[in-house]
């Protein structure tokens, strides 16, 4: 258990922190930083598959028509929800990017509820009218919807319900989804070599060194949150998830000093609502469950 939670912990700590670095790059065009995080995501974990001699799953994978397609679709989708997130971060758009994220389980519960046919319990209806409630206010003030948060929370949760059906493993089902991601981004970063537009080739070796770690900055987090996940109780994963947000929103307003007037905090205070209800409600649910069992 405790090894789980400093798993999952890190895996969050990382994901939050991610605006740090993304900034670190902001003279890169978000689309060339995609690109490159395709490329040595495969490479970084190209090698944590030789060196654990994980192969064996691959050409099974590659042979089998629809598991190859589900995989080309979160392929898709974790891509837009990636380079929305980049290109937010590096337009000042922090706060909103984290917006995203802060929705993105009660999304989840409303995939469940229309595309699985889960039930729901009135709880967590509730939630859900709660952050609506929200979201129309802050598209009210804004004078449009937030639409990065939402795009963020809908790319993230259709890529996390194609995964929940998907028949691979964390290590391996992120290993196919950059395989098939790949040639599509070497194509494209050699086009942009080629026009001498590749902010690698022109950048200094800060930029190189900053570029290949996007392998390893997208990797080990996604892996530690497997391995924390498989390890702590899904309550408590829940609660963990949090970290993120919260840390890339404090970035955004004490760092870069993003603006959150008062109009913005009671739309994000109708949201942070909405999760204490749906998180009280989950572990009271888990809690009479486990009762009903002993």
């Amino acid at each position: 258990m405790q090894t789980g939670i400093l798993y999952a912990c890190a895996a969050y700590f990382i994901w939050g922190l991610l605006p740090l670095y993304l900034k670190a790059l902001k003279h890169v065009p978000a689309l060339e930083i995609l690109l490159h995080r395709m490329i040595w995501s495969l490479v970084f974990l190209a090698i944590i598959l030789a060196v654990r001699k994980h192969w064996g799953w691959l050409k099974p994978a590659l042979c089998n028509r629809k598991v190859v397609l589900r995989f080309i679709a979160s392929a898709a989708v974790l891509s837009i929800n990636w380079f929305i997130y980049i290109w937010a971060v590096n337009a000042g758009r922090v706060v909103d990017a984290s917006l995203g994220y802060f929705i993105n389980p009660l999304v989840n519960v409303m995939f469940g509820y229309l595309l699985l046919h889960e039930r729901l319990r009135p709880a967590q209806w509730g939630a859900i009218a709660v952050a609506a409630a929200g979201v129309l206010w802050l598209t009210i003030q804004a004078g449009q919807l937030p639409w990065i948060g939402l795009m963020l929370a809908a790319t993230f949760g259709t890529y996390g319900l194609l995964r929940k059906t998907a028949p691979l493993g964390a290590l391996e089902g992120l290993s196919l989804e950059t395989l098939l991601l790949t040639p599509f981004a070497m194509i494209w970063l050699g086009w942009l070599i080629s026009q001498g537009q590749s902010g690698f080739v022109n950048g200094d070796a800060a930029t190189h060194w900053l570029l290949i770690a996007a392998g390893p900055i997208t990797a080990i987090p996604l892996l530690l949150f497997a391995a924390g996940a498989r390890r702590i109780p899904m309550s408590l994963l829940g609660l963990l998830q949090y970290i993120g947000p919260t840390l890339q929103m404090g970035l955004g307003v004490f760092l870069w000093h993003e603006p959150f007037g008062s109009e913005k905090l009671v739309g994000f205070a109708l949201i942070w609502s909405a999760l204490v209800l749906y998180t009280l409600e989950n572990l009271f649910n888990s809690r009479k469950l486990k009762q009903i069992a002993a």
